[in-house]
C-alpha cells in the first residue's frame, strides 16, 4: 500500500465485482474507503466460494484495506444515514440505480456548507437503464463466438464464455480513474460531477477501441475462430515431447528471431520461405497468413524436445513464452507468488485462512509498499464512522444498534 491518496475519503455502496474493485484500487493507494452495506451483508457478502466458517473469499479479497459500516438499508432511517455519510464525505462509488435513494441529486441536496461538491461514480448495466452483468454484456460483445477450435462449424458451434469476469474488472479500474478525474476537476473548478459508467458501454467501447468494431464493419463479416492462435500475429500453444503445453508469442523481430533460433528451425524456415515466396522476417502479416505451415513446423520441433531443455533455450534467446498452468499450480508457483514482491504476508483475514495477499499492482521504486491490509469484518467500523463522520454520540449510536438500524462487527457471528 502506498499513501498517494492519503487524506481522500470515499463512501462505497456497492456489491459484486466492478464497484468494489474501484474502491479496492483507491484503498490500495491510500484512500480511506468506507464501504456501507445492509446490516445482513450486501448481495455479494456470501458470494461463492465460502470457507467452512461461512466467509466469502471473493468478498474478503475485493474489500481489503476498506472500512465497513453496516446499516439497515431497508428502513428509511438507515438509508438516511448512508445518504448523510455520502453527503458529508463528498466522494461516492456505487452501483445502486441512478433513481434510488442514493441518487446524485439526493446526496447533493444534503451536503452541508463547506463540503466540496459531490463527485459520484455510478456503475450501471446498459446506457438505457437495462440491467446487465459481465457475462451478459460479454455475450453481446461477440467475443464468445470468436473463441473455440478453428475447425468448429460456424453455423452450429456454441459460444465459449471466458471464466474471468474481465468486463467487471476493466469497469472497476476505469471507475477508479474516472473518480480521480472528477476530483481533479473539482479541485480546479469547485464543480462536482456525476459520472455514470455503464458496464455494457465499457465492453462495447473496449471492442471499438481495440479496432475490432472497425474491422468487422470493414470486412463485412465475422472474424473466424482461431483456437489458441493469436489474431493477426504469430503465436499459439505447442506441446513438448514430455507433454508440457506452452504458449509463445512473436510480434517483434527480436521475438521472432529468438524463437527461430531457440527451436532450431532456421534452415526449415528458409526452405519454407523459398517455397511460399515470402519473408517471415517482414512482419506479422506473412507469419499470420501462413500460420498453419509454421505451426506444423514449430510443433514438430517442440515434440522432439523435453520442456526442461526447450524452456532453457527459449529463455536464453529472450523469447516470449510461458507454460500452461492450472490455477491451483499458479497459486502455488514460487516464481509467480512466493518470490513476487506483489504479494505480502497474510493479514488477519476475517476468514481466518492465511494466504498471500496483493499489494498495489503499481510499484514505486525507492518507496516501501507496505504489507497488504486485511478486509474488515462486516460492521467493524460502524461506531467509529458514525461518530467521526456524523458526530453521533455513543448513546445515539447505541440506540441505533439496539433498534437494529446499525450493526457492529460480525467478528463473532
Amino acid at each position: 500500500m502506498y499513501g498517494l491518496l492519503k487524506g481522500l475519503s470515499i463512501i462505497e455502496a456497492s456489491s459484486f465485482v466492478a464497484s468494489p474493485t474501484a474502491g479496492l484500487y483507491c484503498a490500495q493507494m491510500g484512500a480511506e474507503v468506507i464501504r456501507v452495506d445492509h446490516k445482513a451483508g450486501g448481495l455479494d457478502y456470501d458470494r461463492y466460494l465460502l470457507t467452512s466458517g461461512g466467509r466469502s473469499l471473493s468478498w474478503e479479497n475485493l474489500n481489503r484495506a476498506k472500512k465497513s459500516v453496516a446499516l439497515d438499508l431497508v428502513r428509511a432511517e438507515g438509508r438516511e444515514l448512508l445518504v448523510e455519510l455520502a453527503a458529508r464525505t463528498g466522494n461516492l462509488i456505487t452501483n445502486l440505480p441512478e433513481k434510488s435513494f442514493l441518487s446524485h441529486d439526493a446526496v447533493s441536496a444534503r451536503q452541508p456548507d463547506g463540503v466540496p461538491d459531490l463527485v459520484s461514480i455510478r456503475i450501471m448495466g446498459w446506457h438505457d437503464g437495462r440491467q446487465a452483468m459481465d457475462f451478459t454484456v460479454n455475450a453481446a460483445s461477440g467475443y464468445p463466438l470468436m473463441c473455440g477450435p478453428e475447425e468448429w462449424d460456424p453455423a452450429t458451434a456454441p459460444p465459449v464464455n471466458q471464466a474471468l469476469p474481465a468486463w467487471d474488472f476493466i469497469t472497476g479500474a476505469y471507475c477508479a480513474f474516472a473518480l480521480l478525474a472528477g476530483i481533479r476537476h473539482r479541485d480546479a473548478t469547485g464543480e462536482g460531477s456525476e459520472l455514470r459508467v455503464p458496464l455494457g458501454d465499457v465492453a462495447i467501447g473496449t471492442m471499438a477501441n481495440s479496432g475490432a468494431m472497425a474491422e468487422m464493419l470493414y470486412r463485412g463479416a465475422d472474424r473466424e475462430r482461431l483456437g489458441n492462435a493469436i489474431w493477426g500475429a504469430f503465436g499459439r500453444d505447442f506441446r513438448t515431447r514430455d507433454g508440457v503445453r506452452f504458449m509463445v508469442a512473436a510480434l517483434t523481430p527480436k521475438q521472432w528471431n529468438g524463437l527461430v533460433a531457440a527451436m532450431g528451425v532456421g534452415d526449415a524456415i528458409a526452405e519454407l520461405e523459398r517455397e511460399l515466396g515470402v519473408s517471415f522476417a517482414d512482419g506479422d502479416r506473412p507469419r499470420f497468413e501462413h500460420r498453419h505451415r509454421l505451426f506444423e513446423l514449430f510443433q514438430d520441433q517442440a515434440g522432439q524436445s523435453d520442456w526442461s531443455d526447450l524452456s532453457a533455450r527459449l529463455a536464453a534467446e529472450g523469447t516470449t513464452f510461458e507454460r500452461y498452468r492450472t490455477m491451483h499450480e499458479a497459486a502455488n508457483d514460487p516464481e509467480l507468488v512466493a518470490n513476487n514482491p506483489l504479494f505480502g504476508p497474510s493479514p488477519a483475514n476475517p476468514s481466518g485462512f492465511e494466504y498471500p495477499a496483493t499489494r498495489s499492482f503499481a510499484n514505486i521504486p525507492g518507496r516501501e509498499a507496505g504489507n497488504p491490509a486485511p478486509a474488515p469484518y462486516l460492521g467493524q467500523h460502524t461506531e467509529e464512522v458514525l461518530a467521526e463522520r456524523l458526530g453521533l454520540a455513543s448513546g445515539t449510536i447505541g440506540d441505533l444498534v439496539d433498534r437494529g438500524i446499525a450493526r457492529l462487527s460480525d467478528a463473532t457471528s
